[in-house]
């Protein structure tokens, strides 16, 4: 009996989610939320997540 390694294939390289253009997209629409819910009690919350997104472009 002979004792072969097996080879598996490397796996498939993961696609990103969002496209550059996502970004505007998703920022623009954090934007227009905080402007609607300025007292909002996750108002910070939504506001960095729009400063992360300003980092993408």
């Amino acid at each position: 009996m002979t004792n072969k390694a097996t080879i598996s294939p490397e796996p498939a390289r993961a696609r990103p989610v969002f496209s550059n253009e996502d970004f505007g997209l998703l920022k623009t629409a954090v934007l227009a939320y905080l402007r609607a819910n300025e007292d909002a009690p996750d108002s910070v919350k939504f506001s960095n997540l729009y400063h992360r997104l300003g980092r993408f472009g």
